[in-house]
């Protein structure tokens, strides 16, 4: 099963290792992961999608809520939430049809070409997971994709609870 784990954390040197080791130690894949400051500047917030075995993922989670620059951590999967990821990539758009064939794509996905060049349009898709996906599929039928990279999953739980210090 896919999980979504939100970490508020210590903004210091090593904590992201610290808890990447936890999943490395029990063999456990982390799909994405994502980590950047928050509002305070002394306190990161990383969110950690994987998938696997739920008896091992809560063993990493007691694991991880001991861990000194661990504030909070909770599994944002089972609650109503907002998932998102970005996308940027890379297409080639020669002729008058593929250029207005990749717009017409951009457009429907609800996307942005955010630079232009002679044969080359970078597009940014922000949503979640299967969106992209399915976005990728599309334009592998009208073009050639280049280069493409992914944010991976950042999430927030609905409502008015918060993951604070």
């Amino acid at each position: 099963m896919r999980r979504i784990l939100a970490i508020l954390m210590e903004n210091e040197p090593g904590s992201l290792s610290r808890i990447v080791g936890l999943f490395s130690q029990r063999a456990f894949n982390i799909e994405s992961l994502t980590v950047a400051p928050t509002d305070d500047n002394t306190l990161s917030r990383m969110t950690i999608a994987t998938r696997g075995d739920d008896k091992v993922l809560e063993q990493i989670v007691k694991q991880v809520n001991k861990l000194v620059d661990v504030l909070k951590i909770t599994d944002i999967t089972d609650r109503q939430h907002i998932e998102r990821e970005l996308l940027l990539v890379k297409v080639v758009a020669i002729t008058e049809k593929a250029r207005t064939e990749v717009k017409r794509i951009t457009d429907i996905f609800r996307g942005n070409i955010v630079d232009i060049g002679k044969q080359i349009y970078t597009i940014q898709l922000t949503g979640n997971a299967d969106k992209l996906n399915a976005f990728i599929e599309t334009l592998k039928h009208e073009t050639e994709i280049l280069e493409s990279v992914r944010s991976g999953c950042v999430g927030i739980a609905r409502g008015d609870k918060a993951l604070r210090a």
